[in-house]
Parts: structure tokens; sequence; C-alpha cells
């Protein structure tokens, strides 16, 4: 049974009253009384209801956010995204960041639950699956996503395989077969690994085999040098590679550069997220553009709709829980076509040995 305010008071041997005030105005309550009260409140795992709250008046418009990390742009641009609109409406924004680690996630919910927040906007680490969504959908407290791609919880992404799929084509055109994607730990990026599928389908119908994606260290400022001599040594090492961000395309650029490889002479490569610092750089990114300010702006829209109009029914109907914003490929200089015919006989098994096929099936 889900425990109460008046278990609380019990536990704590106070009146509902006092837990009441210690809850919601912590600095009118003695701190000896306050202390008994939270020992209580944490044995019994009790959680105020936020719907509880708003049905009283009592709102904060206090929004919480959690991102990974903003040394990656494209979360920066979501929360510009978010804060242009919140600030307009009269809300401010709570921030904590998680450093692509689960520990961290739960910290971070946890303690916006206890700021009072009327709402969460999240990027976590794998969306489906993840206990602390199915607590705030038990606990009514409301919430959408942003970059997960997921059609079982509200969510504003674009569509992560399609996206992937669509660039490394782009790369199969370029007459590339040794294709080798990069991408953080899947295991703290459910995007990561939707980008993979989409490799492997594209590989897969131009009747090549995909290789097994290369995981690196999200927040490293540096490639390892195994991974740099992975990518760099032998005769049959990739032709192209595919990122999957912008920022870690950025981190490979720089490793190839000092392994005195040029780009895209040498190697091509292909980022993902389309961030605009991409197109500073020289030679120009390629990259897979994701609409990232547009992203933030529709997750608070729908965040407001959210706790504006859907307590009764506590979120949007399932058929219209996911919203998917189109992506497009940009064109740029770190990708180029290979030389010669000579450069595609030359594949590897393990980066496949066919042509691509004359027949492509559609993306599905």
């Amino acid at each position: 049974m889900t425990p109460t305010i008046k278990d609380v008071a019990a536990h704590a041997g106070f009146s509902i009253a006092t837990v009441s005030r210690a809850i919601n105005a912590p600095h009118t309550v003695n701190p000896i009384t306050l202390d008994k009260v939270r020992q209580s409140i944490d044995a019994l795992n009790f959680r105020p209801s936020p719907l509880g709250r708003q049905l009283r008046g009592e709102r904060t418009r206090l929004i919480g956010v959690v991102l990974p990390t903003l040394a990656n742009p494209v979360f920066a641009e979501c929360l510009q995204g978010i804060d242009d609109l919140a600030s307009a409406q009269g809300y401010r924004l709570m921030l904590m960041t998680t450093q692509y680690d689960v520990d961290r996630e739960r910290h971070a919910i946890e303690t916006l639950r206890e700021h009072r927040v009327e709402g969460l906007i999240l990027t976590v680490a794998d969306a489906d699956t993840h206990p602390l969504l199915d607590q705030l959908d038990r606990d009514g407290l409301l919430y959408v996503l942003m970059h997960n791609d997921t059609v079982r919880r509200p969510s504003v992404s674009v569509d992560n395989r399609l996206a992937a799929y669509d660039g490394v084509r782009r790369l199969i055109a370029h007459g590339h077969r040794r294709i080798l994607m990069l991408a953080g730990s899947f295991a703290a990026s459910d995007r990561a690994r939707q980008r993979h599928l989409g490799y492997t389908q594209a590989m897969q119908q131009a009747g090549l085999t995909p290789a097994p994606a290369l995981e690196v260290d999200f927040n490293a400022e540096e490639l390892a040098p195994s991974v740099l001599a992975h990518l760099t040594h032998g005769a049959n090492r990739p032709t192209a590679l595919f990122c999957s961000n912008d920022l870690l395309a950025m981190v490979v650029m720089r490793g190839l550069r000092r392994a005195r490889l040029s780009i895209p002479q040498d190697m091509s490569i292909l980022g993902f997220d389309g961030l605009a610092m991409g197109e500073l750089l020289s030679p120009a990114l390629a990259s897979i553009c994701a609409p990232n300010r547009e992203i933030g702006c529709a997750a608070w829209q729908r965040l407001l709709a959210r706790i504006g109009g859907a307590r009764e029914d506590r979120g949007f109907a399932a058929t219209s829980l996911a919203l998917t914003l189109p992506h497009s490929v940009r064109e740029g200089a770190t990708i180029t076509a290979l030389a010669s015919q000579v450069d595609l006989d030359r594949a590897s098994p393990a980066y496949g040995l066919a042509a691509p096929a004359a027949t492509e099936k559609p993306f599905a």
C-alpha cells in the first residue's frame, strides 16, 4: 500500500499539519522536528503527490531538466529552446546533469522531486526499460523525454534509426564499403543503439556485412591509443567512419590528424546532430542533422500541455505519445568518394565484399 501523509505523521509522532509544513514550508519548522519528519519520509518511502499539490493550488512553477551533459552542444541547444519558452511563461528551470551515469540519473530525478517540480524534461540512458520513469508514471509526476526514441512514453525526437540509415546510405553512395560506426556506450544511450540499427540495415541492404560498433567513452576528450590504432593501422582499416554524435566526430578528427591521416582523403567522417560549429571546422563536418532547439521547444510545449490539461487521463493517448521531428543529411567536406575501383575491391570480409544491391528495399 502506498504510504500517506497520515502514515508519516504517525511514524514521526507529529500531527499531519506539522508534517505538511515540513514538506511544503520547511523553513517554518524546528530543525529537530524537520529531521525526524524527513527520516520518517525516507523510512516509508513517502512521495508527496504532485497532483495533490496542484489540486490544492500549491504551484511552484518550477520545472526540472535532466540532461546527460552540457559539454555536448546538442543538449545546450535543447535547453535554450526550453528556457526561451519557459521564462516567457513565468516558469523557472532547475537543471541537473548525469554524465551518462544511471546512478546520477536516479539522484537527479529524486532531487528534483524533493524540490517540488511540477514536471520534468529528461534525456535518459534507456527510455523503454527505466524503473524511475515507471515510478513517475505511477506517482503522476508529468514528464516528457527529449532525444529518447521511444513509442512507450511521452517523447520528442528524430527517428534515430532512419536518420542513421539515410546517413550511411550516403557514405555507400560515395563508394565506401569499409564503414565503421563509433559510438558511446550502448548501455548509456538508447539513441546510439537505434543509430547502430540504422547503420546495420543500410549496410545489409547494400550487400555489405556490418561491423560491430566501436564503443568509446562519451566523456573522453581524446581517443584512447588502442582505439586510434584500430582505426589507423592495417591494410583493411575502414575508409569511412560514422560517429554517433558530432562531438565524437570532432574528437575523432583530431585523433586522426595527430596520426597523420588526412580527412577526407585517407578517411571520410560522418557525424550525427548537425551542430552549427561543425560547419566552422576545416574541413566542414558532414552530419545527420536533428533540429535540437526545436526538440527542446516541442518538449516544453508538450509538458505544458500535460500540466495544463492532461490530469484526468494522466497523459496523451497511446497513439500520440511520441512526436518525431524530421532530420536531414548535411553534406560536408569530410566525405569524399573513393579514388578508384581498386579501393572498393580491397574490402575486408569484416566490412563486406559485395557491391551494393541493384534494388534496395524500403526502410523497415
